[in-house]
């Protein structure tokens, strides 16, 4: 009723309709959308919001934007952190992803550990791309790295806690490339501080 309101009330005026176009578009795909519509809207303020199974039991959905993250596989500092737009799969952020690691650090990853939501991925090297679970081609040495993939779940969990992943206050795509970049600078700081409380600790006790 208030769309139908406010649109009767700018047809006649053309600046005004340049001006509520953007926000009335967005309400008229708010109101044709149904349960099984593609690209739905979950978000006026936000439309850039997408809707993610997390396929948990506490949790099944989020609603928010995906971020991509490629850490180290010993120390946990964070080489890549971007924010694809829309809800692409998780195979097809690697090669992006990968190709950040490069342009920030100029080293192209010797190995890089995943989940199993990678499978089918976009890398074109996959015999430097081990999946959980794989048991072929494992050395000694890759088995271990393997081991320590799930080492990210709780740097996601202190992003999130900690460093204000969860909840982003900057608008729009640009906002959630922003703060996802703002996000791993944070950890990684983090990480330094601890690093050196440790080294003055020990020094002291020395």
């Amino acid at each position: 009723r208030v769309y139908r309101d406010v649109t009767r009330k700018v047809a006649g005026d053309e600046v005004l309709s340049r001006r509520f176009a953007p926000l009335l578009g967005l309400v008229e795909r708010l109101l044709v959308q149904e349960r099984t519509s593609k690209n739905k809207l979950y978000s006026l303020h936000a439309p850039e919001v997408v809707c993610i199974a997390k396929g948990k039991a506490h949790r099944p959905y989020e609603f928010g934007s995906k971020v991509a993250l490629a850490v180290t596989n010993r120390e946990g500092f964070v080489l890549a952190s971007k924010a694809p737009e829309g809800n692409p799969y998780d195979g097809h952020t690697l090669d992006a992803t990968i190709g950040q690691v490069i342009v920030l650090t100029g080293v192209e990853p010797e190995r890089a550990y995943v989940d199993q939501g990678y499978r089918g991925h976009d890398y074109a090297k996959t015999d430097r791309v081990f999946i959980t679970r794989q048991r072929r081609g494992l050395t000694p040495t890759i088995r271990r790295e393997l081991r320590r993939r799930s080492a990210i779940e709780p740097m996601i969990g202190h992003m999130k806690a900690d460093g204000r992943l969860g909840r982003n206050h900057l608008l729009g795509a640009a906002g959630d490339a922003i703060n996802a970049l703002l996000v791993a600078a944070g950890h990684n700081l983090r990480l330094i501080l601890n690093w050196l409380r440790l080294f003055v600790a020990w020094l002291m006790a020395a």
